[in-house]
């Protein structure tokens, strides 16, 4: 069940979505960190966030066709192991993790498809990440971006170690205050998942309810 093929093909929510880091080397006389040292430093910061909440939106292209499929909502995440995107647009879906299961609930359809999250973890490459078992450094080949899309920004590539059945390989922009603040993840077959994050709090109280859902009267359960 890949969170991508119901959710207007997002994030590979990997999951390296919002990470944070340490600090970075400042400006001017000194120089510049090598995108190891950012993956280092990102990978440091990230393991002292608990609790995150942010606004995404996400945008989904796809080889040989001018389309984008566009989503916006809301993720919090509470490690270990619980996370929630709410898709508010273009239709309401929403994907939770309680730490056991991961529940995809789509409204147009009226179905929620269920599935455990060790079956889940390896449809997603982000989701370790999120939840607080990924490591950047043990996980990703680091290397220096194929482009820079934003003055402001540092970027840093990451290619999964372990070939990936979605993904492969991942852009992460990391913005002055070290919040990851856009996520491109792109497939074997050169579509790309664009994310970008805003309105980020992290370490704030988190109520574990958020993580329960229960869908609608007359909603489709299948178990996978």
């Amino acid at each position: 069940m890949n969170r991508t093929a119901f959710f207007v093909k997002p994030l590979l929510v990997l999951s390296v979505g919002l990470l944070f880091l340490a600090g970075l080397p400042g400006s001017g006389r000194c120089a510049a960190p090598s995108p190891l040292e950012l993956a280092q430093k990102l990978q440091a910061r990230y393991e002292e966030t608990k609790t995150m909440t942010a606004d995404f939106k996400q945008s989904t292209s796809v080889p040989m066709t001018t389309r984008k499929r566009l989503g916006a909502g809301k993720v919090v995440i509470f490690k270990p192991g619980r996370i929630r995107w709410d898709y508010q647009t273009p239709d309401k879906q929403v994907l939770i993790s309680d730490g056991k299961k991961v529940s995809m609930f789509i409204a147009n359809s009226a179905q929620m498809v269920v599935q455990p999250v060790s079956e889940y973890i390896n449809s997603d490459v982000t989701y370790a990440f999120f939840v607080g078992t990924g490591n950047i450094v043990r996980d990703f080949k680091v290397l220096p971006p194929e482009r820079q899309a934003d003055a402001n920004l540092k970027a840093i590539k990451l290619v999964p170690k372990t070939a990936h059945p979605q993904v492969d390989y991942l852009h992460v922009w990391i913005d002055e205050n070290f919040m990851v603040r856009r996520l491109e993840i792109v497939d074997h077959f050169g579509s790309i998942t664009d994310l970008a994050f805003s309105n980020i709090t992290r370490n704030a109280p988190v109520s574990p309810d958020v993580f329960v859902f229960t869908p609608p009267l007359g909603t489709e359960i299948i178990e996978q």
